[in-house]
């Protein structure tokens, strides 16, 4: 592809060096991926500096090399090792030119169709699934990607490990593989991380929607304002990206949370909000969430209608009007949000239970955060019979926001019965740290160890002895790894699954996870 139609596709650039006259035979980032007349895209990444690895790209063929420093410091760190007849552009931002250039190399496939983004705290890949369903219900060719992976058409694609949203180029291939599968309606999971590091810049946006916006990711962000402002990018480019025919852009709010204020400032065409406010444009009535799931009436401007779902949790309701309000903007009828919401059985890792003829209830969550742990433990007490205990396994990922361990500890101290405190991505800090930081979250909610709480620090342990106290009636609920198959520990991915962990403590075996070392 001709190196000048792929810099047409950015927002801002200089070409500081070369002929830009040039074909590109590639688009690569990764310096070991770099093939004769390739392109390479050079960032600051956030533990390395893609810069420093542009003599080992130039090494390997790259004809081409986009940067956000200067060409002459660029050209006096490689010395004489570099080819003259290389092309350098300058761009203020790296990461947001990879998500052009590989939309650009890829025909720019969003706007073949249309695509809703789905941002929030918690209740993402549900509210991203129950979408996809309601507009497989209406009869669309619908296609999603979230944190368990892409689907469109026969195709189940898997996304990555601890990688909720994919790389730029990664993404905008799968876009391109369903345009070609004729999809109309793509559906994304937006992470902050995701918003943030631009992997989804480039998807031109028609509807974005937000389930709720707590405490999670500071270690990234540094403060809640820095969290909200990466949400927030999702419905600013609203108003930048490209209209396609026929096409409103529009906004869907959560009218009960206190992202609605922040949010609702950025201008779209139709602004729907949802909730059990007053003010709610998509608002539930009658509700009713037991065991068995969820019923509920939604009154909208698109009519009053009543549904049901075997999803369990107050939250799930939340989740399932953000999915209607969504499905409804984009003109699905409410019998498809009726049929989609009574199929769906959920998703792989939420709120998912595991049946090996035990006398209790066995379940695993995703839930990693202070509000999602607090509303997982919540739907546990109404799934608990009478008299019923409610036990909760989980720990906190290091290398990440410590500010959540103890608030995590705390809201366990509080809503479960006995917690048992395990490891969960320790990663390269001290197991040990992390869960002496959880258990002062635990004695501040007034828990007391060898009482309430406990540590284990092997997570297949910790599973097996939440199986041993679990008595008839109880509610055993494994927190934190959800759909995730792997856990990692110093540099290294593990493979793990706590549904199989879960089984066999179930049937009196230990899934051993802790390397020797630790």
């Amino acid at each position: 592809m001709e190196l000048l139609r792929l810099l047409d596709s950015l927002p801002s650039y200089q070409i500081q060096w070369g002929d830009p006259s040039a074909n590109v035979t590639a688009l690569v980032w990764d310096s070991r991926r770099a093939c004769p007349g390739s392109l390479f895209v050079a960032y600051r990444g956030v533990s390395t500096d893609g810069h420093a690895f542009i003599g080992q790209a130039l090494g390997n063929g790259a004809r081409c090399v986009i940067g956000e420093r200067d060409f002459h410091e660029v050209s006096s760190g490689l010395g004489q090792s570099w080819d003259h007849e290389m092309v350098y552009v300058r761009v203020p931002d790296g990461r947001e030119a990879l998500a052009w250039l590989s939309a650009a190399w890829h025909g720019f496939p969003a706007r073949r169709m249309v695509t809703v983004g789905v941002t929030g705290t918690d209740g993402k890949t549900t509210t991203v699934n129950l979408l996809y369903h309601i507009l497989r219900a209406d009869g669309r060719r619908a296609g999603m990607v979230n944190t368990v992976g892409a689907v469109f058409g026969d195709r189940v694609i898997d996304t990555g490990l601890h990688t909720t949203t994919p790389d730029a180029y990664s993404l905008q291939e799968l876009l391109a593989n369903m345009a070609s599968d004729d999809v109309k309606v793509c559906v994304l999971e937006a992470t902050s991380h995701g918003l943030a590091q631009h992997r989804v810049t480039a998807c031109d946006f028609d509807v974005a929607v937000v389930t709720n916006i707590t405490h999670e990711h500071l270690d990234l962000h540094g403060t809640l304002e820095a969290y909200r402002a990466a949400k927030a990018r999702l419905f600013a480019a609203l108003s930048t990206a490209v209209r396609k025919p026929g096409v409103p852009k529009v906004a869907i709010l959560n009218r009960d949370d206190s992202s609605y204020e922040y949010l609702r400032v950025h201008p779209a065409d139709v602004t729907l909000t949802y909730g059990v406010h007053e003010c709610a444009d998509v608002r539930a009535k009658q509700m009713h969430c037991t065991s068995e799931g969820i019923r509920m009436l939604i009154e909208s401007p698109y009519g009053v209608f009543p549904v049901q779902s075997p999803l369990v949790g107050s939250f799930n309701m939340f989740n399932m009007l953000a999915a209607a309000a969504a499905g409804l903007a984009l003109g699905v009828s409410p019998e498809a949000v009726q049929q989609a919401f009574s199929e769906f059985r959920g998703v792989a890792g939420r709120m998912e239970r595991v049946e090996q003829g035990q006398p209790f209830v066995a379940m695993i969550d995703f839930a990693h955060t202070p509000n999602s742990l607090c509303q997982a433990l919540g739907a546990a007490r109404g799934i608990a019979a009478p008299g019923g205990r409610v036990i909760v396994v989980f720990g906190c990922a290091g290398m990440r926001d410590v500010e959540k361990r103890g608030l995590m500890g705390r809201v366990a101290a509080e809503m479960a019965d006995y917690a048992i405190l395990t490891a969960e991505d320790p990663r390269t800090e001290p197991l040990d740290s992390i869960l002496e930081a959880i258990a002062d979250g635990c004695r501040q909610g007034g828990g007391v160890e060898g009482k309430t709480f406990e540590r284990v620090r092997d997570r297949g342990a910790a599973i097996a002895r939440g199986v041993a106290l679990a008595r008839p009636g109880d509610v055993l609920l494994v927190c934190g790894k959800g759909h995730e198959r792997s856990m990692c520990f110093g540099d290294i991915e593990y493979e793990w699954d706590d549904r199989a962990a879960l089984v066999l403590a179930l049937n009196g075996k230990v899934m051993n996870t802790l390397p020797t070392a630790l």
